[in-house]
């Protein structure tokens, strides 16, 4: 695993340490279970249960170690601590589609945070790369999967 900080906000760590709490304390007690309870069926050469939760084990088990990573290497960056005219990780910027005419507001966040219907795009996202570095009223040209998208902004927040 890379050694790079992973930049994220205060509410992404939280949920990473939760989903990592769940994973320790419940669904790794429960996969011990199931297997053993699989085992107590017999022939395991033809037992689908056993198979079935020994590969959840193992995805429980390989996604602890990755949160373990990630959470080892956060950066966690607090949006309302950032005095700066320009957009950067954590920014609330308000976009306006100079061909639909539609506005639209992005927060830049992690890759683990992001989440299109709560208006959260990664800072690696083709929107969030492009976004990234500029200020109020710049007209920012993104090519995205549907084609060129030409965006004003119109606003930007740290909160």
């Amino acid at each position: 695993m890379s050694q790079q900080s992973i930049p994220m906000t205060r509410e992404g760590y939280q949920r990473l340490q939760e989903e990592l709490k769940k994973l320790i304390r419940v669904d790794r007690p429960k996969v011990v279970q199931d297997i053993a309870e699989a085992r107590g069926h017999g022939d395991l050469s033809e037992n689908a249960e056993y198979d079935a939760a020994k590969e959840r084990q193992a995805f429980i088990e390989g996604r602890i170690k990755e949160l373990n990573d990630k959470i080892a290497r956060a950066q966690v960056i607090n949006p309302a601590e950032l005095n700066t005219d320009k957009v950067v990780f954590g920014a609330k910027v308000t976009v306006f589609d100079t061909d639909s005419g539609n506005e639209s507001t992005y927060q830049i966040v992690g890759e683990d945070e992001a989440d299109l219907k709560e208006g959260k795009i990664s800072v690696t996202s083709p929107v969030g790369k492009a976004l990234i570095g500029h200020r109020l009223d710049d007209e920012v040209r993104i090519q995205v999967p549907s084609g060129l998208r030409i965006y004003e902004i119109i606003d930007i927040k740290y909160e």
